[in-house]
C-alpha cells in the first residue's frame, strides 16, 4: 500500500517520572478505562517536543520540559477502529521523549480524550489496565519492570 493510499496521525508523548512513580492519564475514548502516557495528537504547526508539552498540559495540569528522545513506535489503526471514519487505514506513529515537571499542578483534563490523571507507583501499574505504549516507553526510560 502506496503512503497516498492510507492516513497518518503524528503524535507526541512523555514519560514524566517522580521517583518510584509515573504520571499517566486515562482514556475517555476510544478505549475508555485504559491507561496511557500523557501526550497525543501534533498539530500542524508545532515540533513534537512543542506537542508533548500542550498535551501533557492539557491532560495533566503539569508544566513539563522535554528532555531526550527515547523511542519512536507505529501501528496500523484500521479503518473501523478510526476516531473519524473516512474508509482509509492509518499509520499512527507515536514519537516518546522523557520530560521532567517545571510547573503546575496535577488535574483532570475537563474535555478532551482523557478523564483522570494520577501518579502510578511503578509496582502498581500492574494492576492498572494500560496499553503497549506505556510498557515500550518505560523500557526505552529504563524505569522499572512492567
Amino acid at each position: 500500500m502506496e503512503y497516498t493510499d492510507y492516513d497518518t496521525r503524528l503524535a507526541s508523548y512523555a514519560v514524566v517520572t517522580d521517583g518510584d512513580r509515573v504520571l499517566l492519564a486515562r482514556l475517555s475514548w476510544p478505549d475508555a478505562g485504559l491507561w496511557t502516557l500523557p501526550g497525543g495528537g501534533v498539530d500542524l504547526d508545532e515540533t513534537v517536543e512543542e506537542g508533548a508539552v500542550r498535551e501533557v498540559r492539557e491532560e495533566t495540569g503539569y508544566d513539563v520540559v522535554v528532555e531526550e528522545l527515547l523511542g519512536v513506535r507505529s501501528h496500523v489503526v484500521p479503518p473501523e477502529r478510526r476516531k473519524h471514519r473516512n474508509g482509509r487505514p492509518m499509520k499512527a506513529v507515536q514519537v516518546v521523549h522523557r520530560a521532567r515537571v517545571v510547573g503546575g499542578s496535577l488535574r483532570h483534563e475537563a474535555v478532551g480524550t482523557t478523564d483522570l490523571a494520577r501518579w502510578v507507583p511503578l509496582d502498581e501499574l500492574g494492576t492498572h489496565r494500560h496499553g503497549i505504549l506505556v510498557v515500550q516507553a518505560l523500557r526505552w526510560a529504563g524505569v522499572g519492570a512492567v
